[in-house]
């Protein structure tokens, strides 16, 4: 499963991809930080954090886009700007057709460390031993992408196979269904086609005994 995390801000946009199963360690392919300039108006910000997600899931194809759960926070603005980034980083996913997880801080950080209260520079730090890494992605914003992006492969691989099972069994009914439907069709088609060879059968039989009574 290859997830695109995503650490949403207005400021700095933390992107990460990771790739891997469920018991198995997981693989960096990109990690990264999108920058906006401060001096532009919020729309035109939004625009460029819009485009290089798009960039992003044309190159790399995520199977999931995994964006941080928004909280309040004491700084109105700060929460502000960053609810408008995750709006976009889960239109991004719903567009392109793919699914959209959202983790809070709290999960991401007790499933990299243990810990739901853990600090930032320890989830750098089991991220990097994680990925085998000789340190941490930075700035953090990179690394806490990355960790929402291991976060989803291990807590949401389970949940992915779930649904693959019930998608399989699903179009394996829908494919019985037709099958059914065929043969029910089929079936009325050769009774329809016996029903018209006896009538005929009949007729024929018939005409010898009203050319005699002729």
């Amino acid at each position: 499963m290859r997830v695109l995390g995503i650490d949403p801000g207005l400021t700095r946009c933390g992107v990460g991809v990771v790739e891997g199963t469920p018991g198995r360690p997981p693989a960096l392919l990109h990690v990264g930080v999108i920058r906006t300039d401060a001096t532009l108006d919020t729309a035109s910000r939004l625009v460029t954090i819009e485009q290089q997600l798009a960039e992003l899931v044309a190159a790399w194809l995520p199977d999931v886009v995994a964006v941080e759960r928004v909280f309040a926070q004491h700084n109105l603005n700060t929460v502000i700007g960053t609810a408008q980034a995750a709006g976009v980083a889960m239109l991004i996913g719903a567009r392109s057709g793919i699914p959209v997880a959202q983790h809070t801080p709290s999960e991401v950080k007790a499933a990299i460390t243990g810990s739901g209260r853990a600090e930032k520079q320890q989830i750098g730090t089991m991220v990097a031993r994680v990925l085998r890494l000789a340190e941490p992605p930075k700035p953090a914003d990179a690394a806490d992408a990355v960790a929402l992006a291991i976060c989803q492969v291990w807590r949401g691989g389970t949940q992915n196979r779930l649904t693959e099972a019930v998608r399989r069994d699903q179009r394996a009914r829908a494919d019985t269904d037709e099958l059914a439907d065929r043969a029910a069709a089929l079936a009325a088609r050769q009774k329809a086609v016996l029903a018209e060879a006896t009538r005929r059968a009949s007729e024929r039989a018939a005409r010898p005994t009203e050319r005699k009574n002729a």
